[in-house]
């Protein structure tokens, strides 16, 4: 395979992806208040980013083993065809339970989504420079949650709600339309034909090594979970203008430090960068659990972002060098469900915990759990292998 990174196929996978995370990113900081001003609690407006995350780790390792035999780029016309349905009906429900009830179904094809995009760009990646091309990939979705945020709080201020959907909308719109201009796979990049319940040879549904190991992840996402609804409601409640500051903030530290870090782990090891990112994970947390100043939220933005933004790329390299390419759909599902899981178990938890406790010990327990990650990555990956 080719050692070139920047192809014509690569750009429009960033352009599709960087689609993607614009519409997502717009509703995940802005629904929490819409689901306030239509009656709900502060437990409630955590619900929305948990039953999205929730609905999408439950799904994950079958719409990703799926995807491995339908196809990855027919799995993203879908899913983004059910994306605009799911806009459309924000903009139209006046109760928040149907909002909750969308953003299940949403969740699902959510994890379609990442799953077959995720698998598609892989595929097409040189071995050697894996790490390095899926920190740059995941740069386009960086820089939307950078852009995503304000402007959806833009427009929420001038237009209203429905003005988010609508902007949601024409994005699925165009993310169908990017997602049919994809060739198909190349046939070294194709997916073997896999057997569904009753043919002969099926394969294990759920790459159950994956997910063990992937466990890691949802120790340290629950954190970004709490930060990506939260964040903005607690710089409001310090006095932080703008709200948006912490999540415009993440972005721009990962854009700037994940290029590096991950040609630096495809050089010296994925392991050897991975695990000081779980500390720097960890520290973040700690940083803007004690947060009551602009200054302690920059630094808490800056030491998570440095950690948070490395760590799932080098992840993701360290497993897709051991899993087969048929498999890599499931494999994905795998990750992806211990990662959402951790990210709707972060948002639903700490919106308990606020109402209660308040922020800093609702970002308190986020940052405990964070610290368990690194042992229990070290114990389970002596335990079992991938290969």
């Amino acid at each position: 395979m080719s050692e070139r990174l920047f192809t014509p196929r690569f750009l429009v996978m960033c352009g599709f992806t960087f689609t993607v995370f614009l519409s997502e990113f717009q509703l995940l900081p802005t629904a929490p208040f819409r689901i306030q001003e239509l009656g709900g609690t502060t437990f409630a407006a955590g619900l929305f980013l948990g039953c999205l995350t929730y609905a999408s780790a439950t799904s994950a390792p079958f719409t990703g083993a799926l995807a491995d035999r339908i196809g990855r780029r027919r799995t993203l016309l879908i899913a983004s065809a059910v994306s605009f349905l799911c806009s459309i009906g924000y903009g139209l429900a006046r109760a928040y339970p149907l909002m909750l009830a969308l953003v299940v179904v949403h969740g699902v094809f959510w994890s379609a989504l990442l799953s077959a995009s995720a698998a598609y760009l892989t595929n097409m990646l040189p071995e050697r420079r894996r790490a390095e091309g899926i920190g740059y990939w995941g740069l386009s979705s960086i820089a939307s949650v950078a852009i995503a945020p304000p402007l959806a709080f833009w427009l929420m201020q001038r237009a209203g709600w429905t003005a988010i959907c609508v902007s949601c909308a024409a994005l699925n719109v165009l993310m169908g339309a990017i997602a049919f201009a994809l060739p198909d796979e190349a046939p070294h990049e194709q997916q073997l034909l896999l057997p569904f319940a009753g043919e002969a040879r099926m394969p294990r549904l759920v790459e159950w090594r994956v997910l063990a190991l992937s466990l890691t992840l949802f120790m340290y996402s629950f954190g970004y979970g709490a930060i990506t609804s939260f964040s903005a409601m607690f710089a409001d409640a310090l006095g932080v203008s703008p709200k948006s500051i912490y999540l415009t903030l993440l972005a721009v530290v990962i854009l700037l430090t994940r290029p590096l870090s991950g040609a630096l782990a495809d050089r010296i090891g994925y392991r050897r960068v991975f695990l000081p990112c779980l500390v720097l994970i960890a520290a973040g947390l700690a940083v803007l659990a004690s947060a009551s100043t602009l200054a302690a939220l920059v630094a808490s933005a800056v030491i998570f972002g440095v950690g948070f933004g490395t760590a799932y790329p080098v992840f993701v390299a360290y497993v897709m060098r051991d899993v087969h390419v048929a498999r890599r759909g499931a494999a994905f599902g795998a990750i992806l469900a211990a990662f959402d899981t951790g990210i709707g178990t972060g948002s639903t938890t700490v919106g308990f915990l606020i109402e209660r406790f308040g922020f800093g010990k609702a970002f308190g327990v986020a940052a405990m759990l964070s610290v368990v990650a690194l042992p229990y990555f070290v114990l389970v990956e002596r335990r079992i292998s991938l290969r």
